[in-house]
């Protein structure tokens, strides 16, 4: 009778920990994009590449000097420091807020050099849309990024790009073919930009 009663208690002491390593997972596989999402926001935004803010719905290009020198790190201690090293593709990051309105993607005439440009859902990390050269060819275009509920019309020669949320990572690469080409793979990467729907 004695040993039936300790299996009996081992039984529901492992069903317990079962449930509670399940929740435990769950809530860890939940919240755990909005944590890295929510730290990635406000690197982008509070800090950027190491020379200021980058404010939101805007584009910007991380500098040609942190290309060529991957491992110095920026005097603001930029959170977007990352532990490998980018040697390949110039990274352009942004941070969209839809709550107001659309925005306008321009990407410039790659002349078939490779770029992509990613739209992250930050509750869950889930890479919704891509423009660039695999998905939509390396010519020049506008996209037409709508947030939840917008009900407007698309202007003729855009294309739209429904997002999930409101709240948006875009991060764009422009291959760099060499040292020589960085100038080049910069100045088409600057090109890249957002504007709001009310001043096209």
């Amino acid at each position: 009778m004695i040993s039936h009663m300790k299996h009996k208690h081992l039984l529901t002491f492992g069903s317990v920990m079962l449930v509670a390593w399940a929740f435990g997972t769950f809530l860890f596989v939940y919240f755990w994009p909005h944590i890295v999402y929510n730290h990635f926001e406000r690197a982008i935004v509070d800090q950027g590449f190491g020379d200021g803010p980058i404010p939101v719905n805007t584009l910007y290009t991380e500098p040609q000097t942190l290309f060529a020198e991957p491992l110095h790190v920026p005097a603001s201690g930029s959170n977007l420091m990352t532990t490998g090293v980018n040697r390949d593709t110039l990274l352009t990051v942004g941070w969209l807020d839809l709550s107001k309105g659309p925005q306008v993607l321009h990407v410039p005439d790659m002349t078939g050099r490779y770029y992509s440009v990613q739209f992250t859902d930050r509750s869950d990390g889930t890479d919704f849309a891509y423009v660039g050269t695999r998905t939509t060819g390396t010519q020049a275009g506008d996209y037409l990024i709508t947030g939840q509920g917008w009900q407007g019309t698309v202007p003729s020669g855009m294309t739209q790009i429904s997002t999930p949320n409101n709240s948006v990572l875009v991060i764009g690469r422009v291959l760099v073919y060499s040292d020589s080409d960085l100038p080049t793979a910069y100045d088409l990467a600057k090109l890249i930009q957002l504007a709001p729907l009310s001043s096209n």
